[in-house]
């Protein structure tokens, strides 16, 4: 098995699998809706690049876009009726178009003599709205902000069966070089969420070998996607398989209602493809060019110990632990210590977390974010220097643990609690949707929305903190974007 591709190594691994999948997807051909089937046309895609070769041509077609889907998947979709949360449905809570401004789209904030420039990217099947607490912060502070709607999100899940990470990839060249012209020779930084940081390092390290594209001034990945599972290459095969006859809704590693107004709930069968790709090739680069004098720009990486999404030792171990010494910094969110306990863990972060305080060979930066003592909720921030073993400073947070919270998640960080749709309360205004803090209990099996779903914290009760270290490391990199040369 050593000369075989990852694609074929997990092919043959997981083969019996991908027969059942064969069979199940033979026997479950049930009819999508709308806004699973509909191919959107007026989506941006590498292939048009010679048409669309500006952000403002990008925003052109991105209004012709939500056009069509009025037209092909809003209007072929029954009206809301009652307290509708049907995303699709006109008129009904989850209607993205009845909040203003639509945060699926692509938006920019304007700054009075910007210090610099922010492109923010978010995550794969979510929308603009996961990083716009962020951006308005930041904004609020001076700079000209961005928030790209990534091809493919914001309109309806069927957009992401054919997008490909190539597709986004040139989107954010075009809202780079466009915030660049704007600013001139002041900085752009990258803030990406998820998927998006790994498009950030995708940019970074394509920057370093293009002297046309805009290198970034630094780079804040929150949550990034630099590992994930070794099981996502069988989404190429089972994609490959969704197009044969009958085996269509192979297409969908699942299918679910759409209920959220800025984030797709069901998954498509190339979107796992699509992370799983860029991050290979992400890593790989970056192992390439160790043996290169190049130096990508300095990158803070805020995540969580625990994320049932992506890998926390990855970040160490193909990212940070292979960049160039003492320019990068970890920021881990460790589990609530008073309220979890550890026979109840599955994996206790502890270990891990203790290995990376106490090595002093550490070429990067680390500070843990966790309990100030072993009884208390309150929070302290232990921080250590590159090459330093143990904490050098500790900082005492003005914030605690909520009571039965025990951990943050994959998707929790970049929101605050205070925000409307995600945050620890729902909005003062009645009738309003809110899909934060639920306790919901009843029999099992008569829900719609999964049990997992529920328990999944959606905000960061520590955001002030994530904000505060995220504008300091920016303001610490005020400076002219480097060429390759430099």
């Amino acid at each position: 098995m050593k000369n075989r591709s990852p694609f074929e190594q997990a092919f043959i691994r997981y083969l019996p699998l991908l027969a059942c999948l064969c069979l199940l997807g033979a026997c479950g051909g049930t009819e999508l809706p709308p806004s699973h089937s509909v191919r959107l046309t007026h989506e941006y895609s590498l292939a048009r690049g010679a048409e669309i070769d500006s952000f403002d041509k990008y925003l052109q077609l991105e209004q012709q876009l939500f056009r069509q889907l009025d037209d092909e998947v809003y209007a072929a979709t029954a009206p809301a009726q009652g307290n509708s949360v049907a995303r699709y449905s006109s008129g009904s809570l989850a209607d993205p178009r009845q909040r203003l401004p639509d945060w699926n789209r692509s938006f920019e904030l304007e700054a009075d003599n910007a210090r610099g420039g922010i492109l923010l990217l978010h995550g794969m099947s979510d929308s603009p709205y996961s990083l716009r607490a962020l951006g308005q912060g930041l904004n609020e502070n001076g700079y000209q902000v961005v928030g790209l709607r990534l091809p493919g999100h914001g309109t309806a899940p069927s957009g992401m069966t054919a997008v490909s990470w190539q597709d986004m990839s040139g989107a954010v060249d075009l809202a780079m070089k466009h915030l660049s012209g704007r600013l001139g020779d002041r900085p752009v930084h990258i803030i990406g969420y998820s998927t998006g940081a790994g498009l950030a390092l995708d940019h970074a390290l394509r920057a370093e070998q293009d002297a046309q594209l805009t290198s970034p001034g630094s780079l804040v990945l929150v949550s990034p996607a630099i590992g994930i599972s070794q099981a996502a290459a069988l989404a190429q095969w089972k994609r490959w398989l969704s197009l044969l006859p009958g085996l269509g809704n192979l297409a969908w590693l699942q299918v679910e209602p759409e209920f959220d107004p800025y984030k797709y709930n069901s998954f498509a069968t190339n979107a796992a493809e699509q992370v799983h790709l860029l991050t290979h090739s992400v890593s790989q680069r970056i192992e390439h060019r160790r043996s290169q004098s190049g130096l990508l720009p300095p990158i803070l990486v805020l995540k969580s110990t625990v994320d049932a999404t992506v890998s926390t030792d990855a970040v160490v171990d193909r990212l940070l632990s292979k960049l160039s010494p003492g320019r990068h910094e970890l920021v881990l969110f460790d589990i609530n210590r008073v309220a979890t306990s550890t026979s109840l863990v599955i994996d206790d972060p502890a270990p891990f977390t203790q290995r990376l305080i106490d090595d002093g060979k550490l070429p990067f930066g680390v500070t843990l974010v966790t309990n100030s003592g072993i009884d208390t909720r309150a929070v302290s921030a232990f921080r250590k220097k590159p090459f330093e073993s143990g904490a050098s400073s500790t900082e005492g947070l003005d914030a605690v643990w909520p009571m039965g919270v025990f951990s943050l998640s994959h998707v929790a960080l970049p929101f605050p609690p205070d925000d409307p749709l995600y945050g620890s309360s729902p909005p003062e205004e009645s009738g309003q949707l809110f899909l934060g803090s639920q306790a919901l209990q009843g029999e099992r099996g008569l829900l719609k929305i999964s049990g997992d779903y529920l328990l999944r914290l959606r905000h960061n009760p520590f955001y002030d903190y994530l904000e505060r270290r995220t504008l300091a490391w920016i303001n610490r990199e005020l400076r002219t974007p480097r060429t390759p040369a430099q």
